[in-house]
C-alpha cells in the first residue's frame, strides 16, 4: 500500500507539474484571427490592376490578403491534400498522421516528416517557438484551443494569406505574383500545385533555384488528387506531361508610397473590400519619377533636395501620376508628402486673380500701369517690384499676366477686392488658406499664403476644362458625391482667355523671352512661380489633354541657390509633357466659340485706329471696347474711365508709423505724399490736419512734407483737367515718432 500510495502521489505530482508546465507555456490566442494581423489594409492597385502597395519586410502580409471565397477552390484542395488531408475532420491535431510520421522518421533514422496540421502551422505562425518535442506538444494544445475559437474556414483563410514562401513572400497571392506575375484566378492547375508543394520547404523548392525538386512533388500531388477524384484525368495528364514553368520574374515595383497613403486615408470614401483600384498609371508613374529624380539630382549643387510632380487627365480629373523625389527617407522632414504639404506658391496664383478680374469686367486688353508701388503692411510699408526689378509702365493685362508682373497683379486684387479673391480661391479648392483676407492682404495675389501642389493642380484643371471645377479623383470607381461638388468656377469664355494668355509666347517675352523652355511643341498654357528667398520653385501647365504641376525645394524649408520656377521645374514640366503627348493625337487648347475677336490698339486697349500699333484680342461678349483710339500715343497714359476719376492716396498708408532718423537733423527730414494715379488731373492740393500745405501740378503731384511728430491726417484735393470738377480723396491717418 505504501508503494502504491507513493506511486499515486508521484503520478499526481507529475500530472500537476505537467499541467503547470503546459499552462506556463501556453500563450493567449485571439478569438478573431483577423486581429493577429490587424484588419489589414486594402491592397491598392493602379488603373491596370497592378499592385502599388507591397510590404515584404514586416511580420505579416497586410497588403495582398484574399478572402477565402476569392481563392480558387482547386487551389484550396491542393493545399489541404498537400499539407493536411484530414483538415476538416480533426480537432486541431491529426493524431493518425502524427503517429505515421513518427514511424517514418524512426525508419529513416532522421526527421523526414513533421505531420503538422494546417491549424498547428497557424499556431506556429502566431507563436513561433524553437523546434522541439515540447514545442510540438504545446502547439497541439494551442491548435485544439484555436479550433474551439475559430471556424475551419477562418483558419484556412488565415493560413493561405500568411503561409511563408521564398523571398520573404507570404500568402498565395504574393507568391503567385512573385513566380508568375499574375493573380490567383489566372493560375494553371500545375502552377496551383506548385504553390501547394513549395510551402513544405520554401527555400529548397524555390522554382527560381531549379524546377526539378518541385516538379517531382507536383506530379505526386496530382496523382493523389486524381485518386481522390479531386482532379480530372485530363488535368492530371497535362500536369504530368509539362516539363517546366513559365516563370515571370517580378518587374520593378511601382514606387507610389505617398499616393498609397493618401488613398488609404480616404478609404471611408469607398466601398469595402480587400482591393482598391485607383486612377494611377503605374507605367507613367515610373517615367515621371525618373524625370523628376534626374532633375533633383542635377540641381543638388544648388541645394535642391526635394521635388513633387502631379499629373491629371483633364477630361476625367483622374490623377495619373503622384511622384515624390529626392531626400525621401534620408533627410529630416522627408517623411512628408510634398504633393500635399502647404508651401508658398509664388506667382502661380496670378492667373486666378486675373480670371476673377476678367469675370468682373476687365479684359485682356485692359491697360494696367506697371509702375513702382508702395503699400501699407500693418503699420509699415512694402515696396512691390517685379522679379527682374524692371517696370514697364502701362501695358495690357495680357502682357501683365504673361510676364508675371507683380504690380499689375496687386492692382488686379485691388480691383477684385482681397476678400472676394480669397473667397474665390477657397471656392477653387485651396483649403490650406485658413487665414483671413486681412492677414494675407494684397500679397495674396503674389502667393504669400501657403497651398499644396494637389490644390494648385486641381484649380488649374478648372482653367483647362472650360472653367468647371471638379475634385481630383484617385479612386477608379465613380463616386456620386464627387459629382455633387462639380461647379462652374469661371465662365468658359474667361477660362479660355486666361489659357490663351498663358500659352502665348509673345505675351511673356519681356521677362522670359519668346522661345526657350516655356514654348512647348504642343500648345500648352504654362505658369511658373518662385517664393520668397527661393524656398519654392513651381511650374504648372495644361494642354488639351493633361494638367501637370511640379514643385522643387527643400522639405526642411531651407533656401535653394537662385532656382526659380523658370529655371528649375520648367524643364521637368517640359519633359513630362513630351512623355505624355508622345504618340498621342493632340489638339489646341479649348477656346469658347462665343468669344469675339477685335483689333485693338496695343497702347490704349481701345479699338485700333489707323495709326495704332495693333494686335488681335479675345473678349467675353459685351466687354469689347466701344471707342476707337485717336492715335495720339506720344507721352501715352492709360485711358481712364469716369469710374476711375477719383483721387486715391498711396502714401502715406492708413495707420502708417513713420520714425524719424536720429542721424538726420529734424528740419531736413521729409516724407513723400503720393497719389495712386494722377491721370487727367490739372493740379493737386495737399492738406495736413485740415490745413493746405502745398499745391502741385497734376503731372507731378508728389510732395515732400517736412516731418512733424505726432498723429496727423492727410487729404488730397484735385481738379480734373477735362471737366474742372473738384475731386477729393479719403482722409488718411498716420503717426510720426
Amino acid at each position: 500500500m505504501g508503494v502504491r500510495r507513493a506511486l499515486g502521489i508521484g503520478a499526481g505530482a507529475a500530472v500537476v507539474g505537467l499541467s503547470l508546465a503546459v499552462l506556463c507555456s501556453l500563450r493567449p490566442l485571439p478569438g478573431d484571427l483577423s486581429l493577429v494581423v490587424g484588419q489589414g489594409r486594402p491592397q491598392v492597385l493602379d488603373r491596370a490592376g497592378r499592385p502599388l502597395s507591397y510590404s515584404y519586410a514586416g511580420e505579416w502580409n497586410t497588403d495582398e490578403q484574399r478572402a477565402l471565397h476569392d481563392v480558387p477552390e482547386s487551389l484550396q484542395r491542393a493545399f489541404i491534400e498537400a499539407e493536411d488531408a484530414r483538415f476538416f475532420g480533426h480537432a486541431g491535431v491529426d493524431w493518425a498522421a502524427r503517429l505515421h510520421a513518427v514511424w517514418q522518421n524512426l525508419r529513416a533514422g532522421r526527421i523526414v516528416r513533421g505531420a503538422s496540421t494546417i491549424t498547428e502551422q497557424v499556431v506556429r505562425m502566431i507563436h513561433p517557438r524553437p523546434r522541439s518535442l515540447w514545442a510540438r506538444f504545446i502547439e497541439g494544445v494551442e491548435a485544439w484551443q484555436l479550433e474551439r475559437r475559430a471556424s475551419k474556414r477562418e483558419i484556412l483563410e488565415f493560413y493561405l494569406n500568411q503561409v511563408p514562401f521564398a523571398a520573404r513572400r507570404r500568402g498565395v497571392a504574393q507568391a503567385a505574383r512573385y513566380y508568375w506575375g499574375r493573380d490567383l484566378e489566372t493560375l494553371t492547375v500545375r502552377e496551383q500545385l506548385a504553390l501547394a508543394v513549395m510551402v513544405r520547404a520554401p527555400e529548397r523548392l524555390d522554382l527560381y533555384k531549379g524546377e526539378s525538386p518541385a516538379n517531382m512533388r507536383v506530379r505526386q500531388l496530382a496523382q493523389r488528387l486524381s485518386a481522390r477524384g479531386a482532379m480530372s484525368d485530363t488535368e492530371r495528364t497535362e500536369v504530368q506531361e509539362e516539363e517546366s514553368f513559365s516563370l515571370s520574374r517580378p518587374s520593378i515595383e511601382i514606387e507610389a508610397d505617398h499616393f498609397v497613403r493618401f488613398v488609404r486615408s480616404r478609404t471611408d470614401d469607398i466601398d469595402g473590400g480587400r482591393q482598391v483600384r485607383t486612377t494611377l498609371d503605374g507605367s507613367l508613374q515610373e517615367k515621371m519619377r525618373r524625370i523628376l529624380e534626374d532633375r533633383v539630382r542635377d540641381l543638388s549643387a544648388s541645394n535642391v533636395t526635394d521635388g513633387a510632380l502631379l499629373v491629371v487627365d483633364n477630361r476625367t480629373a483622374q490623377v495619373l501620376a503622384w511622384v515624390n523625389a529626392g531626400s525621401f527617407g534620408q533627410a529630416p522632414g522627408s517623411q512628408f508628402d510634398a504633393v500635399v504639404t502647404p508651401r508658398q506658391p509664388g506667382s502661380t496664383l496670378k492667373p486666378f486673380v486675373y480670371a476673377l478680374a476678367v469675370s468682373k469686367g476687365w479684359t485682356a486688353s485692359t491697360i494696367v500701369d506697371d509702375s513702382p508701388l508702395s503699400q501699407g503692411v500693418g503699420a509699415g510699408l512694402h515696396n512691390f517690384r517685379n522679379y527682374s526689378r524692371i517696370h514697364y509702365g502701362p501695358l495690357p493685362l495680357r502682357h501683365a499676366l504673361g510676364n508675371s508682373l507683380n504690380v499689375p497683379a496687386v492692382k488686379a486684387i485691388q480691383h477684385t477686392g482681397k476678400g472676394e479673391f480669397l473667397a474665390f480661391l477657397l471656392d477653387a479648392g485651396f483649403r490650406s488658406l485658413t487665414k483671413s483676407a486681412d492677414f494675407y492682404g494684397e500679397g495674396l495675389a503674389l502667393g504669400n499664403g501657403e497651398v499644396t501642389l494637389f490644390e494648385l493642380v486641381q484649380a488649374y484643371t478648372a482653367l483647362a476644362h472650360r472653367g468647371v471645377w471638379r475634385p481630383l479623383k484617385v479612386h477608379a470607381h465613380r463616386d456620386a458625391r464627387d459629382e455633387q461638388l462639380v461647379r462652374q468656377l469661371v465662365a468658359p469664355e474667361v477660362s479660355s482667355i486666361i489659357a490663351d494668355i498663358l500659352a502665348d509666347p509673345q505675351a511673356r517675352r519681356r521677362e522670359f523671352g519668346s522661345g526657350g523652355l516655356l514654348r512647348f511643341p504642343v500648345e500648352t498654357a504654362v505658369k511658373t512661380g518662385t517664393s520668397t528667398d527661393y524656398r519654392d520653385a513651381w511650374a504648372v501647365g495644361f494642354s488639351d489633354n493633361f494638367t501637370v504641376g511640379v514643385w522643387l525645394g527643400n522639405l526642411n524649408r531651407s533656401s535653394m541657390r537662385e532656382i526659380s520656377g523658370a529655371r528649375g521645374p520648367a524643364l521637368v514640366l517640359r519633359s513630362a509633357f513630351a512623355e505624355l503627348e508622345r504618340g498621342r493625337d493632340t489638339k489646341p487648347l479649348f477656346r469658347s466659340r462665343t468669344l469675339s475677336r477685335r483689333a485693338v490698339c496695343s497702347h490704349t486697349g481701345e479699338l485700333a485706329g489707323e495709326d495704332c500699333p495693333r494686335s488681335e484680342e479675345l473678349f467675353v461678349p459685351g466687354t469689347e471696347p466701344q471707342r476707337s483710339c485717336a492715335g495720339l500715343h506720344a507721352g501715352f497714359q492709360p485711358a481712364t474711365s469716369p469710374a476711375q476719376q477719383r483721387v486715391s492716396i498711396s502714401l502715406p498708408t492708413p495707420g502708417l508709423n513713420a520714425a524719424r532718423d536720429p542721424r538726420i537733423p529734424d528740419e531736413l527730414e521729409a516724407f513723400p505724399f503720393e497719389l495712386s494715379s494722377s491721370d487727367g488731373l490739372r493740379e493737386v492740393t495737399w492738406m495736413v490736419d485740415g490745413s493746405e500745405v502745398a499745391t502741385r501740378p497734376g503731372k507731378s503731384p508728389r510732395f515732400l512734407w517736412p516731418l512733424e511728430a505726432g498723429h496727423h491726417v492727410v487729404k488730397a484735393r484735385a481738379v480734373s483737367a477735362a471737366s474742372g470738377d473738384v475731386l477729393e480723396s479719403d482722409e488718411v491717418g498716420f503717426w510720426v515718432r
